[in-house]
């Protein structure tokens, strides 16, 4: 696990090693173990260096392959590179450390664009071929590891985090006012943009190429993976698909264990993560887990539930692991946003600080720690969200009802005044067709419910996962931890997207029956179910955790912000948002914010997404724009 970065500048002009030095050394919080930069003519490529496997020089980087012609940095864990190894070597390779990077190398040498097929990992990767000065560009099939790429003047430039390609000197951050639309409507960027104009996120699955002999060089993208959810035309028994899921997810959990340093898990209380504590710690006596928990003395309604330590508490003893916890208060998030904003970039989906201080604490232990994220997008563990638009006239019918349900934050109408000040810049985008676009590969002959579901597991796993997996990216290796997705293991997700959706959700029938046949309010209350979702795998996973945890509610970790913002930290939202030298008003009308704070400050409605966003905003214009 590492920090890449890359700058080529287009007019053959020679690059400065202080520049590119520069560059790795704003995200050295990435890669703590070393650092390497390579530079020839207008061609230069950095990396930092987390080691995780094979922690001896011969895993440094950017590492040049033995004939000196193909040059890699390279950011992430590829867990089957022993079993490629092993075919490389049949093949005349030979390999000089024991690291997964030079079995990548190698790898794209021999298979080029094939090779990423071959992964079963997460990656972020950079190959430079000397000879036909062509720079490949790649990501993991799910997006886990993220890469960005910046275009301005005559730099092209790349780097694990937009912040590498900042620290080029005279580089101008403008604000990319669509995506900023684009964010709060669905408090997330389903886009390749970012909130800067010239930075763009390379998507999940894609790689992309960068000749420079061309005259006028160009990238080129090519997609090389995409999710496939879909009924299968032959059902087996459902006891098959059982133990076909036990066997993946034991394989998928030994899989990650590889590792030259200490590891852990987190265990928040959940069935995910408890899953995969359960597993590990067979292979790990004494394995560490670790949890946040939260004060709840000012917390009121559905959120006095959300301190899951005594259920995380009860699995480590049943689970025998060495267990750390810590409690987050109120105040906590007000003192770590200016350094979460830093680390995070720019705002995306869902109230991170939680998140920050989990690794924070993970860190202080061990340098690799599993994740249960990914479980609950491949699994349905959100019913209450794709019943919503199980049942419709068509696929148009389909795209308004699910396309209303993520407007997370404002309203169309509402965005409008919000936004006005920049209204004008704006209003020919259409946040619909942002929205319709993700579905540009996937079939609209639907006829049941099945297949919309399967499209709305499609839609999440595309935007609301990768979200959330920029998200984990960057709020562990802010603590140079490496944080492991066990639930995107290749094999697994394909079991996952091939899964049947009735083994998945437990009332499917009912779902037709509530829609045509029942008025709105029994609608609604059935549409707040919780714990329909993930049938198969709490039926599996009650072989490995105690059944309170598989047949619980699906509950989100979440702070109590709803309470706090109108309670403890009141006076730091009115401090930050409510007063016209906010930075947000440049972009936003001051009124509408007031008016829709005001509304949950009073308790006539919960806006504390909408808060969030605003604080993590206006954070990220004094940190980013004006700093």
């Amino acid at each position: 696990m590492c920090g890449i970065t890359g700058l080529i500048n287009l007019k053959n002009e020679a690059i400065s090693p202080v520049v590119l030095k520069k560059m790795s050394d704003s995200i050295a919080h990435r890669g703590p173990d070393g650092e390497g930069h390579w530079i020839e003519g207008n061609v230069g490529i950095g990396h930092r260096r987390l080691a995780i496997i094979d922690l001896t020089p011969a895993g440094h980087q950017p590492m040049v392959d033995t004939k000196n012609r193909y040059v890699l940095s390279y950011n992430g864990e590829v867990y089957n590179f022993r079993e490629l190894r092993s075919e490389l070597e049949a093949k005349g390779y030979y390999f000089r450390s024991k690291t997964d990077s030079e079995v990548v190398l190698n790898a794209l040498v021999e298979w080029g664009s094939k090779a990423f097929n071959k992964f079963n990992g997460m990656f972020a990767l950079a190959l430079w071929d000397r000879v036909e000065r062509k720079l490949l560009l790649a990501r993991d099939r799910c997006g886990i590891k993220p890469l960005y790429i910046g275009w301005q003047g005559n730099n092209f430039a790349f780097g694990s985090e937009q912040k590498a390609i900042l620290a080029i000197p005279g580089f101008q951050r403008q604000i990319n006012k669509e995506t900023l639309l684009e964010y709060f409507t669905f408090q997330n960027i389903f886009t390749h943009q970012t909130l800067l104009n010239d930075i763009q996120i390379l998507q999940p699955g894609y790689y992309a190429i960068l000749n420079l002999n061309h005259p006028n060089p160009q990238l080129h993208y090519t997609q090389y993976w995409d999710y496939n959810f879909s009924n299968p035309n032959k059902r087996i028994h459902p006891k098959e698909y059982h133990e076909e899921l036990d066997r993946l997810f034991t394989q998928a959990v030994n899989r990650q264990l590889v590792t030259d340093v200490e590891l852990g898990s987190y265990l928040s209380g959940g069935m995910d993560s408890g899953s995969i504590s359960a597993i590990a710690s067979k292979s790990f006596p004494y394995l560490k887990t670790f949890t946040c928990g939260f004060d709840l003395s000012s917390a009121s309604g559905m959120e006095l539930a959300f301190d899951e330590r005594a259920k995380a508490e009860a699995m480590s003893y049943h689970f025998q692991t060495e267990h750390y916890e810590m409690v987050l208060k109120a105040g906590d998030m007000e003192r770590v946003l200016p350094k979460l904003t830093w680390h995070l970039e720019e705002p995306r989906v869902g109230q991170s600080y939680p998140n920050y201080y989990a690794a924070k604490l993970a860190s202080k232990f061990v340098k690799v720690v599993l994740s249960g994220s990914g479980g609950d997008e491949l699994f349905g563990g959100y019913p209450w969200r794709y019943y919503r638009a199980a049942v419709n006239d068509d696929f148009r019918d389909y795209i308004n009802k699910y396309y209303k349900y993520w407007q997370r934050l404002v309203s169309n109408r509402d965005l409008k005044q919000m936004l006005s000040p920049i209204w004008k810049d704006v209003k020919h985008i259409s946040t619909l067709e942002i929205f319709r676009n993700v579905f540009q590969n996937q079939s609209d002959n639907f006829k049941k419910p099945e297949d919309y579901i399967n499209n709305s597991l499609y839609f999440e796993a595309k935007t609301f996962l990768h979200g959330l997996l920029v998200v984990e990216d960057k709020l562990s290796m802010a603590h140079s931890l490496e944080s492991r997705v066990p639930f995107l293991d290749n094999d697994l997700v394909d079991f996952a997207m091939s899964c049947p959706v009735d083994l998945k959700l437990n009332n499917l029938a009912d779902v037709v029956r509530i829609n045509e046949n029942e008025p709105g309010n029994k609608q609604n209350k059935f549409f707040q179910k919780s714990h329909d979702g993930k049938q198969i795998l709490r039926n599996v996973m009650k072989r490995y955790i105690p059944i309170y945890v598989t047949q619980a509610e699906k509950q989100g970790f979440s702070a109590p912000d709803a309470s706090w913002f109108k309670g403890d930290s009141i006076e730091f939202v009115k401090r930050t948002l409510l007063h016209s030298d906010a930075c947000i008003y440049e972009f936003m009308n001051q009124s509408k914010v007031e008016e829709m704070v005001g509304e949950h400050i009073n308790g006539t409605k919960n806006k504390r997404l909408l808060i969030w966003s605003l604080l993590n905003f206006e954070e990220y214009l004094k940190e980013t724009i004006n700093g």
